[in-house]
């Protein structure tokens, strides 16, 4: 909760202060590109070195070093220096983002038995969505309320670093971790698993698409200030408001049994997320773009519990770390290239028309997807029954 919540301030405050500077969409894109790039470059070889290291330490580390980059990015804000540096700063934070996301989510199937594993999934959803909707209503108050985002990432210093002393009191199951000596073959092992795993290979493909195409929370600055003119509060609502559908389905999910018909549920939900974008890029009312983001959160929300399930109850043990390292890259990369498209699209063609065609575009990805992969339209249980029929 503490780092989710910390780690949710310093994304909607670096947004608002690179927005409250340039006033250039072009540029929230920008913060995209810089997280983007090193889980793409990184994220294979940390998933490897999750497999082959102790992974509560590396999650421990990886918090202390987010705690640093927080401070980092406080003294950057007081001297106002240069927009480039912010993307420096954003690169080095992505750059530990790609080794701290194998080390935690692998950890997870060590500490709940695989028969709760599901349910253990739809609670950490829950509390995640509870800390992603406390973030950003934090971080556009603190900004009203003090005119500075100093403070935000002070705070943000302080709730990571309490994580990373915090991880100390979990006692993972000992696994045998791999033995095998690096190599390229080791390496890309997690690739050739989700290749051979279509039920993966699908999920992360329709989710990855999706959001690349409908994501359209780097914009939130912009229609926050220029469309929907609210302030710092109202856009902190508005980045909260998926997550606050997010946390609401998540506890729904954690109150239910496992899903029966896990697959249809999917597609119907991704469908659904497109269609919540379409809403919000037309809408010119505070009430109505909130409502479809809270919308948008609910139905994304069954994508991610899906997607975290079958990528960690479908892969042995010594490859968790590789295939949440592939993992990874995609879904990250695809949340923040998925900011720089709209970003891109929006300075083209303008803010409505980048996050319409992106919800459109997200509602072809769905039925391709359907098409090109049926064992994902066949999808019954994921976990303790047929799975596949």
């Amino acid at each position: 909760m503490c780092s989710s919540t910390g780690l949710q301030i310093l994304t909607a405050t670096i947004l608002w202060e690179v927005w409250e500077r340039t006033h250039s969409a072009l540029a929230l894109g920008y913060c995209g590109v810089a997280r983007a790039l090193p889980v793409i470059a990184f994220a294979i070889f940390a998933g490897h070195f999750a497999d082959h290291h102790n992974r509560k330490r590396i999650v421990a580390a990886t918090q202390f070093l987010f705690a640093i980059g927080a401070l980092a990015f406080a003294a950057a804000a007081w001297w106002s220096v240069r927009i480039e540096w912010l993307y420096v700063l954003l690169f080095l934070s992505g750059t530990i983002r790609a080794f701290n996301g194998p080390a935690r989510a692998s950890l997870l199937p060590l500490i709940v038995p695989v028969e709760r594993f599901e349910n253990a999934v739809a609670w950490n959803s829950t509390f995640f969505q509870a800390a992603a909707i406390a973030g950003p209503l934090i971080a556009g108050g603190m900004i009203a309320a003090t005119g500075s985002v100093v403070w935000n990432y002070i705070g943000v210093a302080a709730l990571t670093m309490i994580f990373s002393v915090t991880i100390g009191l979990v006692e993972p199951r000992d696994e045998a971790q791999s033995t095998a000596r690096f190599s390229m073959h080791e390496l890309m092992e997690g690739v050739r698993h989700i290749w051979r795993e279509k039920l993966i290979l699908g999920v992360i493909s329709l989710d990855m698409l999706a959001v690349l195409l409908g994501g359209a929370t780097a914009l939130l600055p912009l229609y926050a200030d220029e469309i929907l003119h609210t302030g710092p509060v109202g856009y902190g609502f508005l980045r909260a408001a998926p997550f606050i559908g997010a946390f609401l389905c998540a506890v729904w999910m954690a109150h239910r049994p496992p899903l029966q018909r896990a697959g249809p549920t999917l597609l119907w939900c991704v469908a659904g997320f497109g269609a919540c974008m379409i809403v919000f890029g037309v809408s010119t009312s505070m009430v109505v773009s909130s409502v479809a983001l809270i919308m948008s959160g609910a139905l994304d929300n069954v994508s991610v519990i899906v997607r975290h399930v079958l990528v960690q109850t479908r892969t042995p043990n010594r490859l968790r770390g590789r295939v949440t390292g592939v993992n990874s890259m995609f879904i990250e990369s695809s949340n923040e290239l998925g900011a720089f498209e709209s970003g891109l699209v929006a300075a083209w063609i303008g803010p409505v028309l980048s996050v319409v065609t992106g919800g459109v575009g997200t509602l072809v990805v769905v039925g391709a997807v359907a098409w090109r992969i049926p064992q994902l339209r066949r999808l019954g249980r994921m976990v303790g029954g047929e799975g596949d029929r």
